[in-house]
């Protein structure tokens, strides 16, 4: 419907991926919509279904809030714009028979279910994987919840914050216990709903893939915990294999050294030495010999002499800028990087020259309904690069049930009359 004009994304004549399929999302919050926002930019049509009055939960989390012409915030929070691009937004109270009917024709015509009920939540509906796909073989259904459709704690809601403390991934998370600020620490950004919600559009993928072959569509149960303790990776593996119970201890890497926050003359750095030849060639550039001292030659040796060596480079980064080191270093390979705050990592010239900020018009004509304040929606670029499919933006984030009237006349041929019906009900 619209994209930004300076979008390396944007592409009119550019058919996308999954341009063939057909989405339909029960799911709200992230988790789930990241899924099939991921798939909606790949191309595939996403019918997202939100209750009347209220949508997704997200539409309401906030303070930040969308600014109005005036610049006073409105009531419309800017969490909902991060994983809602190029959907289709259609309100449904599936609460009521009409609309659980609609829904069912609906998915019907659809590839792909992605919901994320608690466990069994949707069976009294008539919409769960056993109702629908007896209606439709050929349908994938992805359940996103927090435990799973099995085991003793699949009855129970799971949220990011929850599985991130169950995990363990919040005990390897933060400052040393004895360190200012210590203790346990959610990371920053719901990571395992964002991780579920990749892993979720990986095995829709697999699911498709195995459709081609045998005909019909399956279950996805996925679930926050199974992936929260699978993105433990070498923290997991190290524990499995050897024992280890790793702990928290901030910037710094258990096995490579210096991998790590510095200090600088006006701020800090970030410096991620991976190898021998790296920390040779930051030792050349610097002006010290470290690299010829045997506790510090290998990165073995640096693990074990950390505490030696961390001071010492602490006190010499404090000599010379940030932007010196970074210019300093930036040609020998040494990786080295300023840490950034939001504002100034969006400002960054590498993120600018990949076009990573896109901006969409709800209302392309400009032409807003009564009642509507947001035309204008801002959000970061899938980092999706496909050469000859490539990702195209069609819709900004919807306002609440923009689409109603679109979907359910195109899909299922209701006319005006029926959906003013429908709304007098409250069904939409």
């Amino acid at each position: 419907m619209t994209a930004a004009a300076n979008s390396p994304h944007h592409s009119s004549a550019a058919v996308g991926a999954l341009s063939h399929l057909r989405v339909l999302d029960l799911s709200r919050v992230l988790a789930g919509p990241w899924c099939t926002q991921n798939l909606a930019d790949m191309g595939a049509d996403v019918i997202k279904i939100e209750k009347p009055g209220d949508g997704d939960d997200t539409r309401h989390w906030g303070p930040p809030f969308f600014p109005d012409e005036s610049g006073q915030p409105t009531k419309n929070a800017c969490y909902y714009a991060a994983c809602n691009r190029n959907k289709r937004s259609v309100t449904v109270d599936m609460a009521t028979p009409e609309g659980q009917e609609l829904i069912r024709e609906l998915a019907k015509q659809s590839d792909v279910v992605v919901e994320n009920f608690k466990t069994g939540g949707l069976k009294r509906y008539g919409l769960d994987y056993e109702s629908l796909s007896a209606l439709n073989p050929r349908l994938i259904y992805c359940s996103v919840t927090g435990f799973g459709h099995t085991g003793p704690y699949a009855p129970r809601a799971g949220y990011d914050l929850l599985v991130q403390a169950m995990s363990g991934l919040m005990s390897i998370t933060g400052h040393a216990d004895g360190e200012p600020g210590g203790g346990p620490m959610r990371v920053g950004v719901a990571v395992i709903d964002l991780f579920t919600g990749m892993y979720a559009t990986t095995a829709i993928l697999g699911a498709l893939e195995a459709r081609h072959r045998t005909g019909r569509g399956q279950h996805i149960d996925m679930a926050l915990l199974d992936v929260a303790m699978a993105v433990l990776a070498n923290q997991g593996a190290g524990f499995l294999n050897a024992g280890n119970i790793p702990k928290r201890q901030g910037n710094t890497h258990p096995s490579v050294v210096p991998y790590q926050d510095f200090p600088t003359q006006d701020g800090n750095m970030l410096l991620a030495i991976g190898n021998d030849g790296q920390f040779a060639r930051f030792c050349e550039a610097a002006g010290v010999d470290w690299a010829s001292d045997e506790r510090f030659a290998t990165n073995a040796g640096r693990v074990i002499h950390r505490a030696t060596l961390i001071p010492m480079m602490a006190e010499l980064t404090r000599t010379r800028p940030t932007a010196d080191w970074i210019a300093l270093l930036e040609d020998k390979a040494v990786p080295c990087g300023p840490i950034n705050h939001i504002g100034q990592a969006f400002d960054d010239a590498q993120v600018r020259s990949r076009g990573l900020r896109v901006e969409q018009l709800r209302y392309p004509d400009g032409q807003l309904p009564a009642g509507e304040v947001i035309n204008r929606v801002v959000t970061t670029a899938s980092p999706l690069r496909l050469s000859d499919t490539p990702v195209t933006l069609r819709h900004a984030p919807p306002a609440l049930g923009q689409h109603t009237e679109e979907v359910l006349r195109e899909r299922l041929g209701l006319d005006a009359a029926r959906v003013q019906e429908l709304r007098a009900k409250g069904v939409l």
